[in-house]
């Protein structure tokens, strides 16, 4: 598989597409939740930011997961204000594909949030994700609180140490503070529940995370 060297690597601003003021414009309803997929969202609910390969399957993780009141893709990471899914795959505008989860920490904590992101992808792929190769698979956490950031911290720490007894490399997922979050277009939204036996390149590396006490 050739892929061109531009792809597997961050662009700077410079060279970012300028971008639009225009959000993307997204169809009110979780197709699958039947909940708000745009803020303002219910007091009480917390926010988590997933980037682990393309975004179709990784919105999959999440909307089945306990507790989670509804997700959404789209981009985040890079220059380009408002970019389009065609600009996003120039590699140019520096955005990673991610998921917003929004979720009950009554009902599901942040560390479960993490054990589905580090348990449903291969942390050590770099720019890569199985056949999806390019920095906007990368794998990443973008945290909202000091909290989540040290939970993310604790449990990468943690997992490196189940991969290397499994065999596997060094994790190369970016542990951040949560940038600005862009909508993905409105086909990209549930895709895979709009489009059954549509294409999902994640897997995981079916090595468990011992995090939130379980040894």
């Amino acid at each position: 598989m050739r892929v061109h060297a531009s792809k597997l690597r961050m662009p700077s601003r410079e060279q970012a597409p300028r971008g639009r003021d225009e959000p993307m414009r997204v169809t009110a309803a979780h197709s699958v939740l039947g909940t708000p997929m745009t803020p303002p969202f219910p007091e009480g609910l917390e926010l988590a930011l997933f980037g682990m390969g393309c975004f179709w399957g990784a919105e999959r993780v999440f909307w089945e997961a306990d507790g989670v009141y509804t997700t959404a893709v789209g981009y985040a990471g890079g220059f380009t204000p408002n970019p389009t899914y065609r600009e996003l795959c120039t590699g140019l505008t520096g955005h990673n594909e991610v998921v917003r989860v929004v979720f009950d920490p009554k009902r599901a904590s942040f560390a479960a949030m993490l054990r589905r992101f580090w348990e449903g992808h291969d942390p050590t792929q770099g720019a890569r994700q199985g056949n999806d190769i390019g920095t906007q698979y990368r794998s990443g956490v973008y945290t909202h609180s000091d909290s989540q950031r040290e939970q993310a911290l604790a449990s990468r720490a943690a997992y490196q140490a189940r991969l290397v007894e499994a065999g596997y490399g060094p994790i190369t997922t970016e542990i951040l503070e949560a940038p600005e979050f862009y909508y993905a277009e409105d086909d990209h939204q549930q895709y895979l529940a709009k489009t059954p036996g549509g294409y999902c390149g994640l897997g995981g590396t079916g090595v468990g995370c011992p995090i939130d006490g379980d040894a």
